[in-house]
């Protein structure tokens, strides 16, 4: 297996990064939703690429000093490997240089391995949106300053 290779994400990796968070969420964005995203102003993704295959991306808004991760994913043969994290503190130091000190997201109150994985990078709990996903599961609001994510 060979080292990740990350990289910026391009509104053209639109296709791949719908296809791995469709296999990450139970509603995916559609490619058009996410093209339009990267396009955008403030927007910015990365891709991780390990063997010839893109294995997981992420996906932020940014206008300093504040960034806010939007959605994260890694194919679920490769989960658990560390591909998230390096994704994650790959994107903070690239927000760093682009001005942003700050980082928020919001993830579901049920998936214990993403704040797991958010509360490893420095991530804390600042708030909770009752009911937020499907109605049903509470959103917990997580913010961390890049400089902690990215040491």
């Amino acid at each position: 297996m060979t080292a990740l290779a990350l990289r910026q994400a391009e509104a053209t990796d639109a296709p791949v990064i719908a296809e791995i968070h469709a296999l990450s969420f139970d509603e995916p964005w559609s490619v058009e939703s996410i093209a339009v995203l990267m396009a955008g102003p403030g927007g910015y993704g990365v891709i991780g690429r390990r063997d010839g295959e893109d294995v997981g991306f992420a996906l932020f808004h940014c206008v300093p000093p504040e960034s806010e991760l939007l959605s994260v994913g890694v194919r679920p043969h490769l989960r658990r490997n560390g591909i998230a994290q390096a994704i994650l503190r790959c994107a903070a130091a690239d927000l760093a240089q682009r001005g942003a000190a700050t980082m928020f997201l919001d993830v579901a109150a049920d998936n214990h391995a993403a704040m797991a994985l958010y509360r490893a990078l420095g991530f804390r709990d600042i708030s909770r949106r009752p009911r937020y996903y499907r109605g049903k599961v509470d959103a917990i609001l997580m913010q961390a300053e890049l400089s902690g994510i990215v040491a």
